[in-house]
């Protein structure tokens, strides 16, 4: 062997002594990052996690968190593990995976442990975090959205209604309200909710989103919850708010549109119809009477309605529209209505009052407009011509006059109108122009009529066109001044004894013509006046003789005048 390949092997032995072990300080192959690393494992921090351990030497597993079926839970940098852990743990992301390599001296060195780790031995961990939270945590609140107008935040001792999708730090699903279909109802800062949640839905507003992160500690902590919540686990809460009212909240009403004029409000015991819109506090709607066509229409203040809006519907003008907002315990309370109102909820109604009327109202008549000559005014029996326009109080109208070629004609007291119509109509002078506000109790009643709604409080705008007066009920004809005395004498105009339907005709004509008589209006003249003859021609030979006229006098009591 020459000097040459003497030296070279002395080198190779020297090479080989000098690399005892292929390591010198840890190795890390982060082979899986999230896409998005909110927070890193810092020194101090506790971390869940599961692992499988393996020598580098041959691959063989000597320990799995997977195996025991639960992950490990530790505090790193503080020398509770191997220090190639305390180190390789550091900077770590939720849902990563890294796998780190530790040397012996790095790990449990010459000695070992236990059997399971020999002498010497190079150790493989293969990670995934699921959790990292620190002593020092707090709630954590990040708000996703939230509306522009906030009315209310959420408070100690409010009774909140909420939907939540519950997931551990890893994203693992737990819970959520909207698989059962309905939300978590809980009171607040009561204990009832686990402390961090208490805490991060203060000062929420009705519609506002949040992520809520809640520490293991403040949480369900060592002992986790059930099947799906582990030890130590901390939860993140995506929460809308749905509803928020206090146990003493009262009922609340805000005015939306106010008419100019309001002469009367609305007070217990009366009877009110009404449109109504009606939603949740998060605008979910829930019923309409516009969708309906049909007006609620109810007493107030006798308990036909929730209590709620019983006190609300109160002090209302006609033609107002209000926001009225009842809390639960003022509606259906905790049990809701069917499937109709859910549990705890509070309801707003936007109300439009169509009008209202009490049974005990009368017929109420608004001169507009009266002429300065008024020597005659209308009464019953009379017969009338009138304009008219026939609306709601909302001002929808009904009917109108105009709709025809001439004035409606009506006799009063026939029974021809409506009973509140007929008032209206009584002590007008022609050229007379009035409001008259009907209740339904003198209109159409509760079942209504052709166009009119079941117990509609009606506007009617008169005006009095013509007038003739009118006879009595069972009279054809009255004297308005003095009887002719003899009477028979005044008939028989020629003086021949008897008087036939001609000569019985162009008498009556006569007095009517001269305005000392008056025939029954609105029906033929010699109809009437056949009629009336009919009546005096006791023998039906086609003339009266004089003891027609007072046979019929004496045998029925009737006065002359009643011809």
């Amino acid at each position: 062997m020459d000097l040459k390949t003497s030296f070279g092997l002395l080198l190779f032995a020297l090479a080989v002594q000098c690399n005892p072990s292929p390591l010198a300080d840890i190795v890390v192959d982060r082979y899986l990052l999230p896409q998005i690393c909110p927070r890193e494992v810092q020194v101090e921090d506790f971390i869940r996690y599961h692992f499988n351990g393996t020598f580098y030497d041959s691959g063989k597993k000597f320990d799995s968190s997977y195996d025991r079926g639960k992950a490990f839970v530790s505090q790193v940098g503080l020398g509770k593990l191997i220090t190639g852990m305390d180190r390789g743990l550091q900077g770590m992301c939720v849902n990563e995976r890294r796998r780190i390599t530790v040397p012996p001296h790095l790990a449990y060195g010459s000695v070992g442990t236990g059997g399971l780790i020999p002498p010497d031995a190079t150790l493989v961990y293969d990670i995934l975090l699921l959790d990292i939270w620190n002593a020092e945590d707090k709630v954590q609140i990040r708000t996703i959205s939230k509306p522009e107008n906030c009315r209310r935040t959420t408070v100690a001792s409010d009774f909140i209604r909420y939907h939540y999708n519950g997931t551990l730090l890893s994203g693992e699903a737990f819970d959520s309200s909207y698989s059962r279909n309905t939300t978590y109802d809980t009171y607040l800062g009561q204990g009832d909710l686990i402390k961090g949640m208490d805490d991060g839905l203060l000062g929420m507003c009705i519609g506002e989103r949040r992520l809520i992160i809640v520490p293991p500690f403040l949480a369900y902590g060592e002992t986790g919850h059930g099947a799906k919540i582990p030890p130590q686990a901390t939860l993140v809460f995506e929460v809308l708010l749905v509803d928020v009212f206090n146990p003493k909240d009262d009922v609340t009403s805000k005015v939306i549109e106010k008419p100019k004029n309001c002469t009367r409000r609305t007070v217990t015991g009366d009877y009110i119809r009404y449109h109504y819109n009606g939603t949740f506090q998060d605008g979910t709607f829930f019923d309409s009477s516009y969708q309906r066509n049909s007006t609620y229409n109810t007493y107030i203040g006798m308990g036909y309605v929730i209590h709620g809006m019983d006190k609300a519907l109160q002090g209302l003008c006609i033609g107002e529209k209000r926001r009225i907002t009842i809390p639960p315990h003022m509606a259906y309370g905790e049990k809701g209505a069917e499937n109709f109102i859910p549990g705890s909820a509070v309801l707003i109604f936007d109300v439009h009052v169509i009008d209202f009327h009490n049974p005990k109202d009368s017929v109420e008549i608004r001169v507009t407009h009266k002429p300065e000559e008024c020597n005659m005014t209308s009464e019953t029996n009379d017969l009338i011509h009138y304009r008219y326009n026939c609306s709601l109080m909302d001002g929808t109208l009904l009917y109108s006059s105009d709709q025809y070629d001439s004035p409606s004609v009506t006799t009063l007291g026939a029974g021809k109108v409506i009973m509140g119509l007929e008032e209206g109509l009584k002590g007008m002078c022609v050229g007379e122009r009035r409001e008259v506000v009907i209740p339904p109790h003198w209109g159409h009643g509760e079942d209504g009529a052709v166009g009119v709604p079941g117990s509609a409080v009606l506007l009617f705008e008169l005006e009095l066109v013509q007038l003739q007066k009118g006879v009595p009920e069972g009279f054809m004809f009255v004297w308005l001044g003095d009887t002719p005395d003899p009477l028979f004498n005044a008939l028989d105009l020629n003086g021949d004894k008897e008087v036939p339907l001609e000569e019985f005709s162009e008498f009556i004509k006569l007095q009517v013509k001269e305005g000392k008589g008056r025939l029954r209006p609105g029906v033929d003249i010699d109809t009437v006046i056949k009629d009336m003859f009919y009546n005096q021609d006791q023998n039906k030979d086609g003339k009266i003789v004089e003891d027609e006229l007072k046979i019929k006098d004496e045998s029925e009591k009737l006065r002359r005048d009643e011809l």
